[in-house]
């Protein structure tokens, strides 16, 4: 093994016992929760050793980063998240390579995945992105919907030809009322996760938790953690 190799293998074994240890503290069977890996900012080169490590499941957020990358890995077996605030004109690059988008939250948005989706012929899992600091009708800070828009825009993705809905997403937030609460704020979106799944009763999927904070998460019942810096290391500054 190379050295990035051996720092990747060590960093991945102590995230999958913080996780494991998490599942055991709140009663969860270790695969009810899928890890992915957020490699923005790293190589394709990283995403290779992780994928020989046993990752199957990798996220970014920036599409002029994420594109080449995919490309470049197209050959692996992987699930590509994309999981940052989407731009309508980068929907039909995002659309060539994601397979679920968790970071759906407004209507037009969803109409441009469906009509990208189906031109490419592709189905496209959708996380209706929920901002725990957005007051009614508003958006969140770094996106998402107000909990009270989740059923509008859940029933428009699950109508939408070329989406399937898959559930909710969360960033824990930074200002409002769950500001440096990420246990209170995980719970609050397994709650609504349960009132989404009494209209739409696939759409199980519960994304939330990072690196700094992926045991609350685990906790509350969520299905997946995005976790990136634990995994590959501190990231280097853009720009």
């Amino acid at each position: 093994m190379t050295d990035r190799e051996t720092e990747l293998a060590e960093n991945l074994h102590t995230v999958e016992n913080r996780i494991s240890s998490a599942c055991a503290a709140a009663g969860r069977n270790r695969d009810e929760v899928t890890l992915i890996v957020v490699t923005k900012t790293y190589p394709a080169s990283d995403v290779r050793l992780l994928h020989r490590l046993g990752v199957r499941h990798v996220a970014e957020n920036r599409d002029q980063d994420a594109a080449p990358k995919a490309a470049a890995c197209a050959d692996l077996s992987l699930t590509w998240h994309f999981v940052g605030q989407l731009q309508t004109n980068k929907v039909r690059s995002v659309v060539g390579y994601a397979d679920v988008v968790q970071s759906v939250d407004r209507l037009r948005l969803v109409t441009a995945l469906s009509a990208a989706a189906v031109r490419a012929d592709r189905e496209i899992g959708a996380l209706i992105q929920v901002a725990l600091d957005a007051g009614s009708g508003a958006r969140g800070e770094r996106g998402g919907v107000a909990p009270d828009g989740i059923g509008e825009l859940a029933a428009a993705v699950a109508e939408a030809p070329g989406l399937r809905l898959d559930g909710l997403m969360t960033v824990a937030p930074l200002a409002g009322p769950y500001a440096d609460r990420q246990q209170a704020a995980f719970d609050r979106l397994l709650e609504l996760s349960s009132l989404l799944r009494a209209d739409h009763p696939a759409a199980n999927m519960v994304s939330a938790g990072m690196s700094a904070d992926l045991e609350a998460a685990v906790s509350a019942g969520a299905t997946h953690v995005r976790v990136g810096t634990a995994v590959l290391g501190v990231r280097p500054r853009l720009g």
